[in-house]
């Protein structure tokens, strides 16, 4: 690593050559696919990128000025230029760094981000707040094409003016989000950058007209003027002119020689500039190149071979088998999808019903309110989505799904703490903001069995309804669960004089179990299990809790709002105190599902160590 191990921060880079820049974009490469193949990661988009990276950091004067990446998983070749390559062997593990970018990690990290759809409002905000305060630093948003299926790019978009002549957007173009671009935009873009003979010649002209003094900009200037001449009389503007940008582009995003002179120019415009260039998602590692979705976000692979782990059969993938089924009885069945089919376990339905799958691209909002136009017309509809995700959705759930009483079927992925993928992606909010929206069934099963049980009564309600299950596989384990109520089912663990009843749901009802088993011989537990948490079932629970003056809730999901609270103040209105083991979203969320779960308190251990310190 004869350059990279010399590069402390943007400035080392100014003083290289574009000859000495391709040797350190191949050790970018070569570092990044060796500590990913054992950490995994974002691997595809960041080889992708790593021109583009270099071309920004060198034209521009981080942290003055401020690139702000979209969705955030771009942004491993930035970090590895400003001060964090000797701790990148960390990326993603347990309180290393940040697979995302992260304010609180660098000076160099303008704008945190984990969800697409960002960068473009945030560098507004960011290029109005330099003016007010008098300084005139650029504001760069890095945005790839599947992003723009994100209405909230559209809005920003919308929003730029002249005000924010500092703004410069640059369109990473590869054809791909997660999974494969869908919709007019896509195509729109795709009219650009499938000419690729037409770039190549126009890059190769811009580029000797621009290093080229005297004539070479004069003759550019002239090119420049009858081109627009010739497209006022024979063709409209582009999308992006029209909204007021100064677009440049399409532009060959590994040409870094041609994106530096492209972006000073764009400096100049003292406008809001658009620069469009094309990048191939996985450059220079045929593996991903060749299987950029898989490579989108994978976990430890052989670098020599491109083999990645096989696949486990998780809670994703038993959601897909049991819609899938379902749907072979029921016709209105239909599934929805904001670009993740393969994430939420749809592949298999989206394969055998082409006609009543929908992947509506990166576009939550829109996703959730289309499925209940759909339901409006007597479908079934079932929108897969990652809890973090679902956030985006919070007034769609209210507004069209719950106070129409429309019955939408949300399925919530990635429900409860989520490894490797930081703060942003953990899914601890929905139980708390699902329970306090009017009309929903939330269903929380903690293994397969449970899950097919949750899914067939969702779909065959009439009323809107979610079932949220975790990331991963389910947990094997021996118990004596027995099923005393529709919706509850009760455990009773040990024979010793201390007796505690623990109220708990999903996946962490297993280690609150294996807890108990710890203290049988001093405890006599009860664990009440809810298959469902709302409509909340507390005159059940009460019951069960009766007789017993200990009682702790354990859930995987904040406190503030959530399924402990309300039982607390249920049980509060009786005379009855509960405690609370929940998270605490201040802690920092690194690391593998062991490394969480210790973290939190959710070990069989911690959970133990709880119930004991309970007076």
């Amino acid at each position: 690593m004869a350059y990279l191990e010399k590069i402390d921060s943007p400035n080392d880079l100014k003083n290289l050559s574009i000859s000495d820049t391709a040797v350190l974009a191949e050790e970018i490469r070569e570092n990044i696919i060796e500590t990913l193949s054992v950490n995994g990661g974002h691997v595809a988009s960041n080889l992708g990128v790593v021109e583009l990276t270099l071309a920004l950091h060198r034209i521009f004067d981080l942290p003055k000025d401020s690139i702000i990446f979209d969705v955030g998983h771009q942004c491993y070749v930035h970090k590895l230029l400003t001060g964090r390559k000797d701790r990148f062997s960390t990326i993603r593990k347990h309180e290393g760094l940040s697979g995302f970018t992260n304010r609180f990690e660098s000076e160099y990290d303008a704008f945190g981000a984990g969800h697409s759809g960002t960068s473009v409002s945030a560098a507004l905000g960011i290029a109005i707040g330099n003016k007010l305060a008098g300084n005139n630093a650029y504001s760069i948003a890095v945005v790839g094409d599947g992003s723009f299926t994100n209405g909230m790019i559209y809005e920003a978009l919308n929003n730029c003016s002249g005000d924010m002549s500092n703004v410069i957007i640059v369109l990473n173009d590869n054809e791909m989000s997660i999974s494969k671009n869908v919709g007019a935009m896509s195509s729109y873009l795709s009219e650009f950058s499938n000419s690729r003979s037409y770039i190549k010649f126009k890059n190769k002209v811009y580029a000797f007209c621009l290093k080229t003094n005297g004539f070479g900009t004069l003759l550019l200037t002239i090119g420049r003027g009858l081109k627009n001449i010739v497209k006022k009389v024979f063709m409209t503007k582009n999308y992006f002119e029209c909204l007021g940008l100064k677009y440049f582009g399409p532009i060959d995003g590994h040409d870094q020689e041609l994106m530096e002179l492209v972006f000073e120019q764009a400096k100049r415009k003292k406008r809001p500039c658009i620069v469009h260039v094309v990048t191939k998602k996985g450059k220079g590692y045929k593996f991903a190149e060749e299987r950029a979705d898989v490579f989108h976000s994978v976990g430890s692979f052989d670098k020599e071979s491109g083999k990645t782990a096989d696949a486990k059969y998780d809670f994703s993938a038993a959601f897909g088998d049991v819609l899938t089924e379902l749907a072979d009885k029921n016709e209105d069945i239909v599934a929805i999808t904001a670009a993740m089919t393969q994430g939420t376990g749809l592949t298999r339905f989206a394969t055998k019903y082409k006609n009543r799958f929908f992947d509506v691209g990166i576009a939550e909002e829109h996703a959730l309110t289309f499925s209940a136009g759909l339901s409006v017309t007597g479908k079934v509809p079932v929108f897969a989505v990652y809890s973090s995700f679902l956030q985006r959705c919070y007034d769609q759930l209210i507004h069209d799904v719950a106070i129409q009483k429309l019955p939408v079927v949300v399925g919530i992925d990635r429900a409860g703490l989520v490894a490797g993928d930081g703060m942003t992606h953990q899914g601890i909010y929905d139980s708390a903001f699902l329970l306090g929206i009017p009309n929903f069934e939330v269903y929380t099963p903690e293994n397969y069995a449970d899950l097919r049980e949750s899914v067939t009564a969702a779909v065959s309600s009439n009323t809107p309804s979610a079932v949220r299950y975790p990331k991963g596989t389910e947990i094997l384990y021996n118990n004596t669960f027995e099923r005393r109520y529709k919706w509850i089912s009760v455990a009773e663990v040990g024979s010793g004089p201390k007796c505690v009843a623990v109220i708990t749901y999903g996946r962490i009802t297993a280690n609150v179990y294996l807890a108990a088993e710890i203290l049988k011989e001093d405890y006599c537990i009860k664990i009440i299990k809810l298959h469902r948490i709302m409509p909340q079932p507390t005159d059940e629970i009460f019951a069960e809790c009766a007789d017993i003056e200990r009682i702790l809730v354990v859930e995987e999901g904040i406190e503030k709002g959530g399924v402990g609270e309300k039982i607390a103040a249920y049980f509060g209105q009786k005379g009855k105190n509960v405690n609370l083991h929940a998270i605490n979203p201040e802690k920092s969320f690194s690391g593998d599902l062991k490394n969480l779960f210790e973290d939190f308190g959710f070990t069989p251990s911690k959970i133990k160590d709880k119930i004991i310190s309970i007076q």
